[in-house]
């Protein structure tokens, strides 16, 4: 009996010792596990670094925005008019928080940097084929003549290479795509069709001189600019390429009074951003010259863009574009009439008034009769010399 129940005992012992190692084994093999997975996850989080994440996200957006530019245009050919998507306030803050005035700072002293003469020629065939320039317009036509690449993108052309049409009134003042073009309404502007910006906004207060047709000035701000009766104001934009003769001209005869300047941010001007961008001409640094021709007031606004923060004006030499600090909403007036200078600045048509570093647009906004007809299609390529409209 009593060997009997110590067999059980033994027994008994036996199996929780089995079970206590058993089970044992099994939390030590699931604690193992557990410590892997958190190691793992730890690597993970370890490599997913803030650029991974950036580049992840922002490859899937880029990818997202892609397949809706696919889906347009496969409705664009239809014959579906796609009304533009604007960017709201937190995507424009973001697109203005890049910063684009530092990297056109940037690229303005990589472009002053002289390069080797055996390097000259293939950098300068590669920009040639990505862009498409024409250099059998250039005045120069050897590539190892332009030290760098400001040169290069600087370059004149041949005296007969753009013809300068005399029997129309406006011509364009540079090489181009046309944007937009029309009559000034409610003192907007299209920038592309269906995305307007404030004109007011966009030259700044009127407090420059010109002729007035009245004492009373409780009009609108469109109603200011226009100083002829039966007169109306008209504007034309004008997109110039990477590829493009990046030189402005004079569009008409006229008397160049005013010059304002308007620092601001670098964001791209192509025609997909400007339709994008609400008011994007507002945003960007630009150049306003106004002033008189024939028909009243006639203004000419160079605008920047990414790595296009420098803006030439040939007479003007105090003209400082791109500085690494200024006001935002300020802007600098300068008066090219003075006590010896009555006039102003004199353009005869198609004289050579400024330049870009790169590509960017070019803004005309002046008075003419209402009779005065553009000669455009939006979206048409158009070169200097060639006619925008007339009466």
């Amino acid at each position: 009996m009593a060997a009997s129940v110590l067999l059980r005992t033994s027994a008994c012992w036996a199996n929780r010792i089995v079970f206590r190692s058993s089970w044992g084994h099994s939390c030590r093999r699931f604690s193992s596990g557990w410590r892997k997975i958190q190691a793992a996850s730890l690597t993970t989080a370890t490599r997913l670094r803030p650029v991974h994440v950036l580049v992840g996200t922002g490859g899937g957006y880029v990818g997202y925005w892609q397949y809706g530019k696919y889906k347009n245009r496969e409705l664009e050919r239809q014959g579906i008019e796609v009304p533009p998507h604007v960017a709201n306030e937190l995507e424009v803050a973001l697109y203005k928080s890049i910063p684009t005035r530092l990297l056109s700072r940037a690229w303005g002293r990589l472009n002053q940097v002289e390069l080797p003469m055996w390097l000259r020629k293939p950098v300068y065939s590669l920009y040639i084929w990505t862009f498409g320039v024409n250099m059998k317009e250039a005045a120069v036509e050897d590539l190892q003549h332009y030290r760098n690449l400001s040169e290069f993108f600087r370059r004149k052309l041949k005296p007969q290479a753009r013809p300068v049409c005399n029997s129309h009134c406006v011509i364009s003042p540079s090489d181009g795509k046309i944007l937009h073009f029309g009559r000034v309404k409610n003192c907007e502007v299209e920038q592309v069709k269906g995305v307007t910006y404030s004109l007011e906004t966009f030259l700044g207060p009127q407090t420059w001189t010109v002729i007035s047709k009245g004492e009373d000035d409780s009009g609108s701000f469109q109603d200011l600019l226009v100083t002829k009766d039966g007169n109306q104001l008209f504007h034309c934009i004008i997109y110039l390429a990477p590829g493009d003769y990046h030189c402005f001209h004079s569009p008409t005869d006229w008397r160049v009074a005013h010059r304002r300047h308007f620092p601001g941010s670098l964001m791209s001007v192509n025609p997909g951003v400007a339709r994008w961008i609400k008011e994007l001409f507002c945003h960007n640094e630009r150049v306003v010259l106004s002033g008189e021709w024939v028909h009243g007031f006639f203004s000419l606004t160079a605008v920047g863009a990414t790595n296009v923060g420098s803006i030439r004006i040939y007479c003007d030499r105090d003209l400082r574009t791109n500085s690494p600090r200024y006001c935002k909403g300020s802007y600098n007036d300068f008066s090219y009439i003075s006590s010896t200078n009555k006039e102003g600045v004199c353009m005869r048509k198609g004289e050579h008034l400024g330049e870009f570093n790169l590509g960017s647009t070019i803004v005309l906004v002046f008075e003419a009769p209402k009779d005065f007809t553009f000669n455009l299609k939006a979206g048409q390529k158009i070169r200097f010399g060639e006619a925008l409209g007339t009466m």
